[in-house]
This record gives structure tokens, C-alpha cells and sequence, in this order.
């Protein structure tokens, strides 16, 4: 059943991010009225909030686009570092706009990055887990009862879902101050600010679906441990 489950959002998160690639592709095909590109637009918005200590970097790949709070950077895919359009100012302005949560002590973005130690350690625990049941599962019984082994894995899956679910405020808070930014600025006009605010709504659809899809899981594996999977 968690195969079923899995392979459900799966599908459905390739499908999202897809779409959002598409919608990307799409925005990236107009040029931007005030000719600014994603690097310019991101410096910009950082000296309007009065940060100065937040470099904006360009990086390799497609949508790799994110920022880092422990060396403040914003990182920048190329298309997005030195695009001139309504979808590279979208994402510019959004990663910048995480920047501003951290200068200005959001407490939600503080919550999430005092859970990143706890989510990377219940992923190596639970790729641990996940391993000897795949390749040492008639042993695993004599030093790993299976409930234990459950209990385990739901306490993963809830450190999983409540990073999922508080990592939605801070992206849909990020959007909403990169939108407000780029319109009371004047970076876009009416048309491109409606693609700017179109590709930041599929971009949180896919954290939406992650966070589900945790959700969905830990259910799961607390019905199978009470007794509920036949």
C-alpha cells in the first residue's frame, strides 16, 4: 500500500513540476518591461529592505534556484540570474524575498531551519531502516522488533510532515512579499506581474503536494501500527 501511496504523488509532483517547467518556458518567452535581469532585480530588493550582507550568486541547473541562510546567498540558476523576463523576476524576487524573512527574524522561517538537523538525521535513520528491510529482512526481526521498527519510522514521518507543512507558510509568505515588491516598485507591468504571481502559485503547488503526500504516509504507517492494514 505505501508502494500505491508513493507512486501516487509521485506521478502527481511530476506532474506539478511539469506543468511549472512549462509555465516557466512560457514566462521566460517575454521580455521583461523595465529590462531588468533576475541578478539586478534581486539586489534591488535586497538594498529597498536594507541588506547588505547577502551576496546573489548564479548556479548551475534548471529551477535549482534557493537560498541559503548559513552563508546568505541567493542562488540563482543562470536562467534566472540573467533573464530579463516576468518568470525570471518571479523567482528572483521570491528567493529574495526569503532573504527578508531572515533579516527580519520571521518566525516560521527560524522555526523550519531549527528542524533542518532533526529532518536530515530522521532521513539517515530512515534510508537506514528502509535498507535492512530490503536486504536484510529475515534478520531483522531478532534485533529489530517489528512495532519498534514502526514506531521509528512514524516518528520520522512526523518530523517529515511538520517540516512539510511549516516549510507552506514560508514559501507562500516569500511569494506574497516578492509580488508585493515587484508591483510597488514598478519592475512589472499589470500583464507581467499576472505570469510573475502564475509561476510563484505552481512553484508552492509543489511543496502543497510534498507536504500531502507526508501527510498521507504518516497516516499510514500509524493505521498499520494500530492494527488498521490487514
Amino acid at each position: 500500500m505505501v508502494l500505491i501511496i508513493g507512486l501516487f504523488f509521485m506521478l502527481l509532483s511530476w506532474g506539478i513540476s511539469s506543468k511549472l517547467k512549462r509555465k516557466f518556458k512560457k514566462y521566460s518567452q517575454t521580455s521583461l518591461s523595465t529590462n531588468l535581469s533576475g541578478a539586478e532585480i534581486a539586489k534591488l530588493m535586497l538594498a529597498d529592505n536594507g541588506i547588505r550582507d547577502v551576496q546573489v550568486m548564479s548556479v548551475g541547473g534548471q529551477l535549482t534556484d534557493h537560498y541559503n541562510p548559513q552563508n546568505r546567498t541567493i542562488n540563482l540558476s543562470e536562467d534566472v540570474y540573467h533573464g530579463r523576463n516576468a518568470a525570471a523576476a518571479a523567482v528572483a524576487a521570491h528567493e529574495t524575498g526569503h532573504a527578508v524573512q531572515h533579516a527580519k527574524a520571521y518566525k516560521m522561517l527560524e522555526v523550519r531551519s531549527s528542524l533542518v538537523p532533526m529532518q536530515n538525521a530522521s532521513a539517515r535513520i530512515m534510508n537506514m531502516i528502509f535498507m535492512v528491510m530490503i536486504f536484510g529482512g529475515f534478520i531483522m526481526p531478532s534485533f529489530l522488533p517489528w512495532n519498534l521498527a514502526l514506531l521509528i519510522i512514524i516518528g520520522c514521518y512526523t518530523i517529515f510532515t511538520l517540516f512539510a507543512f511549516i516549510t507552506l507558510p514560508v514559501e507562500f509568505d516569500a511569494s506574497n512579499r516578492a509580488l508585493a515588491w515587484i508591483q510597488e516598485r514598478g519592475i512589472v507591468n499589470a500583464q507581467e506581474h499576472g505570469m510573475a504571481k502564475d509561476a510563484l502559485k505552481w512553484a508552492a503547488m509543489t511543496y502543497v503536494v510534498a507536504a500531502i503526500g507526508s501527510l498521507v504516509t504518516l497516516l499510514y504507517y500509524v493505521m498499520m501500527f494500530m492494527g488498521g492494514d490487514d
